[in-house]
């Protein structure tokens, strides 16, 4: 079952990149605006060059050859001798879902406009703990 829901993560991860993580705005009385991991990207590639290509290495890269490479162990078409890396990849993935929640808590907390949390989240999220639960279960299988 592992192997599928890890080829599933290759389809789901795209999807959630374009979900919306949150709806913005400045005041409460404006539409608020879907904000997901792409257009935050593209914002953050036209201000700060450094931080959006660490978002994009955390966010985009990291779980995406994490499933790849999990997807190629299952098919034993790569070695299990990879799992550290993979393992590594990981932990990378798991930063930017920490960092997305610190924003939207510093945000709220401030209190100048409106924040709200949007289905793309949680399935970005569903998708970082997915890739964990198969990394587990394709550890203990090997052991």
């Amino acid at each position: 079952m592992h192997r599928w829901v890890n080829l599933s993560l290759l389809v789901l991860y795209p999807v959630s990149w374009f979900a919306p993580l949150m709806k913005a705005g400045l005041l409460p009385l404006f539409n608020l605006k879907e904000i997901s991991v792409i257009t935050g990207l593209q914002s953050l590639w036209g201000s700060d060059v450094f931080l959006a290509l660490v978002v994009t290495v955390f966010a985009l890269f990291a779980p995406y050859l994490k499933t790849i490479g999990l997807a190629l162990i299952h098919w034993r078409l790569l070695s299990p001798r990879v799992e550290p890396v993979l393992a590594l990849l990981g932990k990378l993935a798991m930063a930017d879902i920490f960092l997305i929640a610190l924003y939207i808590t510093l945000a709220k907390g401030i209190g100048v406009g409106r924040l709200e949390t949007a289905w793309g989240l949680y399935l970005f999220t569903a998708c970082i703990v997915a890739s964990l639960w198969v990394s587990f279960v394709t550890e203990q299988k090997r052991r």
